[in-house]
């Protein structure tokens, strides 16, 4: 789908409504690099934010892809050696909404920081943010990254 982008880090909002978005779960998830905030959109008649929440994305030498995608698997934690994530919501092959960092046992945080560019693609929200996502919003939900 081709969106106009004027208003697209001006006014979100516009940007939603100026360019018709359809989603057939009443949702839409949409993720501003340039700004690094994530926003949540329902469609109430019109549609309306709902969340607007700081997002860590990808560094330069790792970026966040951008696109337009739609909610797929999730799971409930994705670990490594070292560290592991909560609440992960697949966007497309590698890259997901999750949460900041824990270690290996998803017990003690590692990396809290938000609002910022040092992930290795993914979009990394508050654990409470992440954790809604997982809960609420419904896979083939449109997500578009910009």
């Amino acid at each position: 789908m081709a969106y106009n982008y004027d208003k697209f880090d001006i006014n979100m909002t516009e940007f939603v409504r100026d360019n018709n978005i359809q989603s057939s779960t009443g949702y839409l998830l949409i993720t501003s690099l340039k700004d690094k905030f994530t926003y949540v959109y329902e469609y109430k008649n019109k549609w309306e934010l709902e969340y607007k929440w700081s997002s860590t994305v990808g560094k330069t030498s790792t970026p966040t892809i951008k696109g337009v995608f739609s909610v797929g698997t999730k799971y409930p934690d994705i670990g490594g050696d070292t560290s592991s994530v909560k609440y992960a919501t697949n966007i497309v092959d590698d890259y997901y909404y999750h949460s900041i960092i824990y270690d290996a046992q998803g017990l003690t945080i590692k990396d809290d920081r938000l609002g910022v560019e040092i992930s290795h693609g993914c979009i990394r929200l508050a654990t409470s943010s992440a954790k809604w996502i997982y809960d609420n919003i419904p896979e083939r939900t449109p997500i578009i990254i910009n």
